[in-house]
């Protein structure tokens, strides 16, 4: 992956080329996407990425990089799209599980992101997934605790129609979210999305661009 080209936002990348107005000092994009990773399981902090991986300042660049211009996402939605049709399905699921989860919040987090769940006496952050019956997922959402939990599923809805476009026709949902209208349901599967119907072959042929230069 030792690409030598200038993005889309006219940012080169590639060995000895400069990310976000940093030098990358001769990366390599794989020890890049490792280094990453590294970070996204252990959840340390940048500065604290093991000294055999690329600088922490060069990860961070490309990271952000790739955040902003979505790249991160349309990757995801490949892989799902894969592993889906390897199980022998459809790339887009017919239907979608919906749950919520109250977590408690790390020190120092801002107090204008989290709140109290009253139900579960929670202090923190409630985090929403829909995942396919493959458990992969469609949509996700952090809101603050003090959230109701309909919120949350009108946004995992909104996120799976944009992502699996009209191929769903069916959201399962806990007790909690029930009492979400089932228009939102309609809505969120009506003729006025088919073009989201079309997202994964979109990021294909994103992904495929870039890839080709």
């Amino acid at each position: 992956m030792g690409v030598d080209r200038a993005d889309d936002h006219g940012v080169e990348v590639g060995a000895g080329r400069t990310v976000g107005g940093r030098r990358s000092r001769g990366c390599d994009l794989w020890d890049v996407v490792n280094a990453i990773f590294y970070q996204n399981r252990t959840g340390c902090q940048w500065r604290y990425l093991p000294h055999d991986l690329p600088a922490w300042s060069a990860v961070f660049s490309y990271f952000m990089l790739w955040r902003e211009d979505g790249l991160d996402q349309q990757i995801q939605e490949l892989l799902r799209c894969q592993v889906r049709e390897k199980a022998r399905r459809l790339e887009d699921p017919s239907l979608v599980v919906i749950d919520t989860q109250s977590v408690r919040a790390a020190v120092g987090v801002p107090k204008a992101t989290t709140g109290l769940d009253a139900n579960k006496r929670t202090p923190g952050r409630k985090r929403g997934q829909a995942v396919d019956v493959l458990g992969l997922i469609t949509g996700v959402v952090v809101l603050a605790a003090s959230a109701h939990d309909n919120a949350a599923g009108r946004a995992l809805l909104d996120q799976a129609a944009e992502r699996a476009g009209t191929a769903w026709r069916r959201p399962w949902w806990t007790r909690g979210s029930r009492t979400r209208s089932s228009s939102t349901a309609r809505c969120s599967t009506s003729p006025s999305t088919s073009s989201a119907a079309t997202g994964p072959t979109r990021a294909r042929a994103s992904f495929r661009n870039r890839r080709d230069g």
